[in-house]
């Protein structure tokens, strides 16, 4: 079989299946798996595919559809749950001060805060700074912007210049999907780029993401995996995906 009409077949056979690993295709294919590599490389040029980690998924795998704050909040409501505290043991000292970054997941975090441990909180969400406001044991401070009516979360030049002027102890941070290939990403742009300012204004980076979100890519990356310490996920993420976050060097807590 000819290079090119190999090549063919394979985007055929990614396109049918939704993702297939390099070695599931040397076999089928009969070749070596660098030969496998080579293909999907020129492939990947071609817009046909997209490569992964381990192997490739459809070009159109890359998600563009996000899902409304409303929606999201009634997604994986255990999972958000249980995350959200085993992250409580990343909260800093009394008297710092921590970013919650918008989402369900961070604003289940929100929810469990303890009313004894004393913090600045920072934020863009709206939903998170609505549960948060008038707590004792906050003194919060909200982000300015253009609020977007999908995530209900300030984003905008405003809001990048205002993480811009921050320094903050512990930033916990939600996100699309999460891969080794493609770091952390989100659909939005505007999101991305103040989730990459939010990175950027702190100390210590804490990624909250269900197992689901784990191996997902989005089209927006905003944060490279060594740009992060922790990532606090569950038991259900793809084992391969965690071993290779791993290796890479993240520190990675299941809940």
């Amino acid at each position: 079989m000819y290079a090119e009409e190999r090549q063919n077949a394979m985007a055929q056979r990614i396109a049918t299946e939704g993702r297939l690993s390099v070695a599931a295709l040397a076999k089928e294919f009969d070749v070596t798996t660098e030969t496998v590599r080579r293909d999907l490389t020129s492939l990947e040029r071609q817009d046909l595919i997209r490569r992964v980690h381990g192997g490739a998924v459809p070009s159109s795998a890359l998600h563009v559809i996000e899902a409304g704050v409303q929606d999201r909040a009634r997604t994986r409501p255990t999972e958000k749950d249980a995350i959200a505290q085993r992250a409580l043991q990343y909260l800093p000292a009394p008297g710092s001060t921590i970013l919650l970054d918008a989402g369900t997941t961070t604003a289940a975090l929100a929810a469990v805060l303890p009313p004894a441990h004393r913090l600045t909180v920072v934020t863009h969400s709206v939903p998170i700074a609505a549960r948060l406001a008038g707590l004792a044991q906050v003194e919060l401070h909200v982000l300015p912007g253009r609020v977007r009516p999908t995530t209900l979360a300030a984003v905008g030049t405003e809001t990048v210049h205002a993480l811009a002027q921050l320094r903050v102890d512990v930033a916990f941070v939600g996100t699309n999907g999460v891969s080794t290939d493609h770091g952390l990403s989100t659909p939005d742009a505007d999101e991305a780029h103040v989730k990459t300012a939010i990175v950027g204004a702190t100390r210590s980076v804490v990624v909250l993401a269900d197992g689901s979100k784990i191996g997902e890519e989005h089209t927006r990356r905003f944060a490279a995996i060594e740009d992060v310490d922790t990532l606090v996920t569950t038991g259900d993420a793809d084992d391969d995906e965690l071993e290779a976050l791993r290796a890479s060097g993240l520190e990675i807590d299941l809940a």
